[in-house]
């Protein structure tokens, strides 16, 4: 008797896009800069680095298999409290009081600037990356979460996206934007989320199943 194999579609379509996913995911880096942004008045500053920045970024980073989250900041004495808080969790006590606090971490680092940031992955990938910023406001190089989230699968380029602490990002690397998202809206004219809640929605609208 002839035996028949019974292909299932909705599997074949699942692994796919796995494999898609799998290349899509393999090459995008988060930062959250912490200087250089601005204040409420519109001066340049360095904001604080603070417990949600390393713990809620670094788990989401983690879920969505960003290659690299670095923690963006010049100031020495934030440098010495969030190295410590990532050597905790990864090196200290904290790997056996909660390992999977400790899997989120392996892949947060610290950087002083965007420019080293930028010099680390071109280490890592032999290539500088193209970098993406979020914004509150509409710029001629706005891009939608769909056309972005296909051309990242299409591309082999590392990508940097760059998320702002404060008032938003200057400038300055605003004019570094390979493309720049378009505003997160809600149905409501207030549009002031925090940098965590940004990071769990941009990166779910690239990258998520969806």
């Amino acid at each position: 008797m002839r035996k028949y194999v019974v292909i299932d579609k909705y599997e074949i379509n699942k692994k796919l896009k796995m494999r898609k996913e799998q290349k899509m995911r393999n090459n995008i880096y988060v930062g959250l800069v912490h200087y250089p942004v601005y204040n409420k008045n519109n001066a340049v500053v360095a904001t604080s680095v603070t417990n949600f920045d390393i713990h809620d970024i670094s788990r989401t980073c983690r879920t969505y298999d960003i290659k690299k989250y670095f923690i963006i900041t010049p100031v020495d004495a934030q440098k010495e409290l969030t190295g410590r808080i990532i050597g905790y969790w990864t090196e200290g006590n904290g790997i056996e009081f909660n390992k999977n606090r400790n899997e989120a971490f392996e892949n947060t680092e610290l950087e002083d600037s965007v420019q080293s940031s930028i010099k680390t992955i071109e280490k890592i990938e032999g290539k500088k990356p193209k970098i993406i910023t979020t914004s509150a406001k509409i710029f001629p190089n706005t891009v939608g979460y769909a056309d972005l989230g296909k051309e990242i699968i299409e591309d082999d380029t590392p990508y940097l996206i760059l998320f702002g602490t404060g008032w938003g990002l200057t400038s300055e690397i605003m004019d570094l934007s390979y493309k720049i998202l378009e505003p997160i809206r809600g149905k409501t004219q207030y549009n002031h989320l925090c940098v965590r809640s940004a990071v769990s929605i941009v990166l779910d609208r690239l990258l998520g199943e969806n």
